[in-house]
């Protein structure tokens, strides 16, 4: 087998370009970002990940190399991010259709271009087709296109790397079944073969199905609130039914996946998406809840220095350092737009100072405030639990069972 070419070393195309090396395939990773590439060239990580760092050494043994040139190669995934527009919130197809454009420019003939980043439905026959006739080549003579999205997520990216299915979408399932074979040499669990529109949607409607449901939590949080009854135990309760599975309500809902991929929908489909579109907007306004929950607890203890009030994490689930589109990202801008500034902010996953008022010391964060958010569950605050038991605490991740601790 010749080298895959892996564009774009961020938090997917890194761990799946380490993954292919690991296990024996030749791997060159590809990114314009020369910071990065600097640093993984010199064997330094460029984010925490639980098991990387091995990943990592047995990739570099392997003899995975790091560039910000793309390689002359048949085969080459293209791992780029694809945010959405926050007007029209439709995706932004760029990065994408700038790496094809790139990789169109130096391919050998036949070669294979597979997609990992997330696609909205359509976006490859809308965006990339043109692109391929635009260089005057041929879809299956010239180049053949295939869609993989992927469907790990941070914290737990090497397991699921190697254990969740795939879905591999391609024009001809010949070439499907050839990439298929690929993705065989680490991927433990079942491999779908299918066409690339079924992909491009399949991946959409898992997450967008997540957040429909976490919606629901989250509105029965509010109800409950509204009515001072418990939402845990009543979640609690009903679980109990054989046919029930509410999740857990949180302070919002971030990453660049489940936050994201649903407007993909609204925004391609804005007439046929109500139910979708009421969910988003659910899940969009507990950052706004959350605050008004502060206000509750400062009114109370007659607090009125919003200095007084601290938010610990920053990242946008537990235990790693991904602070995209995260719920405390989302208050601090509902804090700004109220004027409310001074809030401190502390997570023991994000090492460089991000937002204003961060700390970079737990006990100097601790010290400064009275009102402590817990808006994400790090296993650091669940271990410290009795450094903040003077506090007035807003638990907005269920963690604490003290009894001076506020709920969602």
């Amino acid at each position: 087998m010749k080298t895959i070419n892996i564009i774009g070393l961020g938090y997917i195309g890194l761990p799946t370009a380490l993954m292919f090396a690991k296990h024996g395939v030749k791997v060159v990773g590809t990114d314009i970002n020369e910071t990065l590439v600097d640093s993984l060239s010199n064997n330094k990580l460029t984010f925490e990940e639980e098991g990387l760092e091995d990943l990592f050494a047995r990739a570099c043994e392997n003899g995975i190399r790091f560039t910000t040139e793309y390689q002359k190669t048949d085969m080459y995934i293209i791992a780029v991010p694809t945010p959405y527009d926050n007007i029209s919130k439709k995706l932004n197809p760029n990065y994408v259709i700038s790496a094809v454009d790139k990789v169109l420019d130096i391919c050998e003939k036949g070669a294979i271009i597979i997609i990992e980043s997330t696609l909205s439905p359509g976006s490859i026959d809308k965006y990339i087709r043109p692109e391929i006739e635009k260089k005057d080549k041929t879809i299956g003579e010239d180049v053949h296109l295939v869609h993989a999205p992927e469907r790990i997520i941070p914290g737990n990216m090497i397991y699921e790397l190697e254990h969740n299915s795939r879905t591999i979408g391609a024009d001809d399932p010949a070439i499907g079944n050839r990439v298929k074979d690929l993705y065989s040499s680490f991927c433990k669990a079942e491999i779908v073969v299918t066409d690339i529109r079924s992909a491009e949607m399949s991946k959409v409607v898992e997450n967008t199905y997540r957040d429909v449901n976490i919606a629901f939590a989250n509105e029965l949080a509010k109800i409950c609130r509204a009515d001072n009854m418990d939402v845990y135990e009543i979640i609690r309760i009903a679980n109990k039914h054989p046919r029930v599975n509410i999740l857990q309500p949180g302070p919002g809902v971030g990453g660049h996946c489940i936050s994201v991929d649903p407007w993909f929908l609204v925004g391609d489909y804005p007439d046929l998406t109500n139910l979708i579109l009421t969910a988003r907007k659910i899940n969009d306004s507990m950052p706004t809840h959350v605050l008004g929950r502060i206000r509750d607890i400062m009114r109370e203890h007659n607090i009125v220095d919003i200095n007084k009030v601290g938010i610990y994490g920053l990242t946008y689930k537990e235990n790693v350092d991904d602070t995209r589109e995260s719920p405390t990202l989302q208050l601090l801008r509902r804090m700004d737009e109220h004027l409310a500034f001074g809030v401190k902010v502390y997570d023991p996953y994000v090492k460089e100072r991000i937002v204003d008022h961060q700390f970079m010391n737990f006990e100097d964060f601790l010290n400064e405030i009275e009102v402590l958010v817990i808006m994400v569950a790090h296993d650091h605050i669940k271990e410290n639990l009795e450094l903040i038991k003077d506090k007035y605490i807003l638990d907005t991740k269920n963690i604490c069972k003290n009894a001076n601790v506020y709920k969602l």
